[in-house]
């Protein structure tokens, strides 16, 4: 990583630890509350080939063992009140400022992929993961409604898994080349300014269906 683009990333995220610090309390004090334990989801991700590290968010979803994967359809029962709440806001992504300090990810970057997406193409990750992985990136920007749409419309794991391999996968790959290629300060501000104003104006939920009130 870029020194300058390691100290933005660290002394960034000193910065908003001071006003979201508080946030965090009370959103685990919620979460606590309303959920019970645990308040984090803890996942592994890779942020290189044979790099694996603990990824951490809070909790949205109901528990269930041996989930991983895409979310489509399948899972969204299971995505409680607060937790949609949490996801919209993208709040739910505050905890990863922890995964930023210790070097796991930086704010901008590809998103931090599973372990079998890698072994599955390790030639193109090892090019992607030339970035750390970030809290948002290009693909994120530019991807994540369609992605969302696409998989909003699987009944079932499996479908989901295969949608996802199948379309969403190789386009989300393509643009994290892209960023690769081109990466810079200015662009990486660019993207953290615009995913900001897509969280603030909520541009990137789901339509509702016509004739739902």
């Amino acid at each position: 990583m870029p020194l300058a683009k390691r100290l933005f990333d660290v002394g960034f995220a000193l910065i908003l630890l001071i006003p979201l610090g508080f946030v965090m309390l009370l959103v685990a004090g919620i979460l606590l509350l309303k959920q019970g334990r645990p308040i984090f989801y803890v996942a592994e991700r890779m942020r290189a080939p044979g790099h694996p590290f603990t990824q951490v968010k809070f909790r949205t979803m109901l528990r269930q063992e041996g989930d991983f994967g895409a979310t489509g359809a399948h899972k969204h029962w299971r995505i409680t009140p607060f937790g949609h709440f949490l996801r919209r806001s993208r709040i739910d992504e505050l905890p990863q400022l922890f995964n930023i300090l210790r070097g796991d990810m930086s704010f901008v970057g590809p998103r931090p992929p599973l372990r079998e997406y890698v072994e599955r193409f390790p030639a193109i990750y090892t090019q992607v993961l030339k970035s750390r992985p970030g809290v948002t990136g290009l693909a994120t920007l530019i991807y994540h409604r369609h992605e969302d749409r696409i998989l909003a419309g699987c009944k079932s794991a499996e479908a989901t898994e295969a949608a996802y391999y199948r379309r969403c996968l190789p386009a989300k790959l393509k643009i994290d080349l892209i960023y690769q290629r081109h990466r810079s300060m200015a662009m990486d501000l660019w993207i953290l300014w615009n995913t900001v104003k897509i969280v603030v104006s909520r541009r990137d939920e789901r339509p509702r269906r016509r004739g739902r009130r």
